[in-house]
């Protein structure tokens, strides 16, 4: 998968492309949203199994991002782990219902998508031209169906043949081909195909083929038995036909108002159930259904349920539509389903649709052509009140039908209101033995799944790898006369081409069975030559002394991982314990300043908290201890650390006369020197005015409030005073004749805006 196509990228890069464009085409339906996407490579298990059950799509898609080409071409290995991983549940959730018939609407639909190069299949044991899957496998229950694989999972292959150089003509069109690679039987076996790629634009094309193939339904393998039936005008019978034997798919689909698929009959077993069987015999994943193709009339009965499933396009389905008898129906058969015969006895019949769109499978219920008469007379006739005749044939009917039949006989008899036909404790043809088996196999399979998606993404051990040195001024073993010669032999040429570098593989490792050797980083001292030993003398002593080598270890951090520091804290060592326990501890912003702490406040480090009560009015100040009032809180801005300041008053000192325009330019000077100051409390000094007014003169130790709603209320209260005595200056100035007269207008207007930094607001006056 590292080979590169002719648009220079690898064909794992491709595969990654697929993946992704697979992806985006299938969102655009509707039904995606219960999809669940699941990775496996080709490595050994758990290893393999990248995204499993339990993972989730980001993680499909990180996974998918991450994948290396390396390793062997194992791909029967891998895709018995891919089918063990699907059938995971099925014991649990009893969904292959062994024993009890086939139930079509029992089904958890799959497909499984392999893309490859198609190349030869490597394994440990060497070359293989052939797919095997192993027949062992951990999974409890995997003998119970012959094949790996179930009914309603299809494998499709995607082979890659991009030419590493650019074709030369125009590429064809039309329809992609199937691949000849070894995984093509596999693929067709299943109910799938492979697709045979040679550009990007058949990539896409095949794509979009995969998602309409996306189908809920189960496959059947179809084989005719009996004659052929009459031939038709034109039509020449040359021997076996394709429409004699074939493998498709019958849609199953979910009802419209539950979502959920719902049906009433099984399809029979291949087998007459036994009640005194020890065992149970083993299935095949697809159940062989033979029709006949004798016409017989289309049976239906009013209230009597059956089910109708759709075949998928085949050469069956052309046959059938080319006659063009919509009336007449083939039944069909499960070999050795009945107690007598090989044959069996009809359990539904083929019929093409009234329009001859489509041909449909009807499942009935076991031999209903003697059932649904019987029916219809206890209906019709009987009136819902069977005759001893009646019940006997009713009697001799149950013997030649399956006893897992019997629930199904019995909801529909209820339907029609026929009561106490069938006794409620019949049994359902398992052996207590094999009934018990069957249970044991649903706890093993519940240790198996838990087993299993715990193992999912857990790193394996990585095994002790040493490193080899290159040598640079050793000379090339392609250099040697015999190497020389040889290559002459065969190639026409001595050297090598130039893309075939052995620089490539300078940093070879080679592994080692030796648990007990220990990597080092240094290179050996006894490798260095010894007319470089002075050089490599001062190296030597930088790393013995300062170890540089163990800073680039903790520092060689990968990108995604450089912003998780919540992880590396709790892997650190934990630091001492503070000397003052009262403070309040800070917590980490690494990567987001403004995180917040449990109280709800911002972390600043200029700010602090103040312990003690926050609520409630301030004493007064002779209650204050001797020598100081309260705890002061520390002032919000950085810039003004370690300063005192007061808050002043604008008075007119003196009784003389000042004007409006003088007191507003000492207000907003004051204004501008106060920005993050503290506040001071006028109202609870005692002294008076003209003390007041030289309070401004010569500061005094002003009083500190912890409160921060106080000093909120404080800064309020005395900012609206300011702005009452502004407003009345204000007024007198604009109300003043002569001045800022304005000669373009008749109205004399003036607005002034005054921004009041205490209050971070505007006002107008007009």
């Amino acid at each position: 998968m590292n080979q590169r196509s002719y648009l220079g990228t690898t064909y794992l890069d491709v595969a990654k492309g697929a993946v992704e464009t697979f992806l985006k085409l299938r969102s655009r339906d509707s039904t995606s949203r219960g999809d669940r996407y699941m990775l496996v490579t080709f490595e050994d298990p758990p290893a393999a199994i990248k995204a499993g059950w339990k993972e989730t799509h980001n993680t499909f898609m990180e996974k998918l991002r991450n994948l290396q080409a390396a390793g062997l071409t194992t791909a029967g290995p891998a895709l018995r782990t891919v089918f063990d991983l699907l059938n995971l549940n099925r014991l649990v959730s009893g969904i292959d219902n062994y024993g009890q018939g086939r139930i079509p609407f029992f089904l958890e639909p799959a497909i499984v998508v392999a893309i490859t190069d198609g190349n030869k299949l490597a394994s440990t044991g060497g070359v293989q031209d052939e797919l095997h899957l192993p027949l062992t496998t951990p999974l409890p229950g995997s003998e119970l169906t012959k094949e790996p694989f179930r009914w309603d999972q299809r494998l499709f292959s995607l082979v890659l043949r991009i030419p590493g150089h650019a074709p030369l003509g125009p590429e064809a069109l039309g329809s992609v081909p199937s691949d000849d690679s070894p995984i093509t039987a596999m693929c067709e076996v299943t109910g799938g195909r492979s697709y045979s790629v040679f550009s990007h634009r058949m990539l896409n094309q095949c794509l979009e083929s995969l998602v309409q193939k996306i189908q809920s339904g189960v496959v059947i393998h179809f084989e005719k038995t009996g004659p052929d039936p009459l031939p038709t005008e034109g039509e020449a019978k040359l021997g076996p036909q394709p429409w004699h034997c074939c493998r498709r798919l019958i849609y199953v689909r979910p009802n419209p108002k539950t979502g959920v698929p719902v049906g009433h009959w099984p399809i029979p077993e291949s087998f007459w159930p036994d009640q005194n069987s020890p065992t149970l015999p083993s299935r095949i994943a697809h159940p062989q259904i033979l029709f006949s193709c004798v016409d017989s009339e289309p049976v239906v009965v009013d209230k009597v349920p059956f089910d109708k499933y759709e075949l998928e396009p085949s050469p069956l389905t052309q046959y059938i539509l080319e006659r063009k008898s919509p009336h007449i129906c083939w039944q069909v058969f499960v070999r050795n389903s009945s107690k007598y015969g090989d044959l069996g006895l009809p359990f539904g019949y083929l019929k093409a649709s009234t329009a001859l769109s489509c041909v449909n499978l009807f499942v009935m219920p076991y031999n209903y052509p003697v059932l649904l008469p019987l029916l219809d007379d206890l209906s019709k006739v009987h009136k819902l009140k069977p005759s001893l005749q009646w019940r006997q044939s009713f009697e001799s009917y149950l013997k030649t039908m399956p006893l897992y039949y019997s629930g199904p006989l019995r909801k529909a008899l209820r339907m029609i209101g026929a009561l106490n036909l069938l006794p409620d404790h019949q049994e359902y043809g398992l052996s207590y033995s094999v009934g018990s088996y069957l249970k044991k196999l649903s706890q093993q399979t519940k240790v198996e799944v838990d087993r299993v998606n715990s193992a999912v993404g857990q790193k394996t051990h990585l095994e002790v790898h040493i490193r080899l040195r290159h040598r640079w001024r050793t000379s090339s073993t392609c250099s040697w006369n015999h190497i020389s010669q040889r290559m002459q032999s065969f190639m026409g040429r001595a050297t090598l081409p130039s893309e075939l570098t052995t620089d490539e593989f300078s940093n070879f490792q080679l592994s080692t069975n030796n648990k007990s050797v220990i990597l080092q980083m240094m290179s050996n001292p006894y490798d260095v030559p010894r007319r470089h030993l002075l050089d490599q003398l001062s190296r030597m002593r930088r790393n013995l002394l300062h170890g540089t080598s163990r800073l680039i270890l903790i520092h060689s951090v990968p990108i995604a991982q450089m912003g998780n520091y919540q992880d590396f804290l709790k892997h650190s060592t934990a630091l001492l314990r503070e000397v003052d326990s009262d403070q309040p501890k800070r917590l980490h912003t690494f990567g987001n300043p403004f995180k917040l702490d449990k109280k709800g406040m911002m972390i600043d480090e200029a700010d602090e908290f103040v312990s003690g009560p926050q609520k409630g009015k301030r004493a007064a100040d002779h209650n204050l201890p001797p020598g100081g009032g309260p705890k002061r809180r520390r002032c919000m801005s950085p810039l003004l650390h370690g300063r005192t300041y007061m808050f002043p008053r604008v008075y007119s000192t003196l009784n003389e006369p000042s004007t409006g325009s003088e007191h507003l330019e000492e207000y907003v000077a004051v204004q501008q020197h106060q920005l993050g100051a503290e506040v001071y409390d006028e109202s609870e000094d005692e002294r008076s005015e003209d003390e007041l007014c030289l309070a401004i003169e010569e500061p005094v130790v002003p009083l500190r409030f912890p409160s921060p709603t106080r000093l909120k209320k404080q800064r309020n209260r005395e900012n609206q005073e300011i702005n009452n005595e502004l407003q009345v200056l204000i007024t007198r100035e604009i109300r003043k004749p002569g001045r800022c007269e304005m000669p373009h207008t008749h109205t004399h207007t003036h607005t002034h805006t005054v921004y009041f930094f205490g209050l971070n607001a505007i006002f107008s006056v007009a």
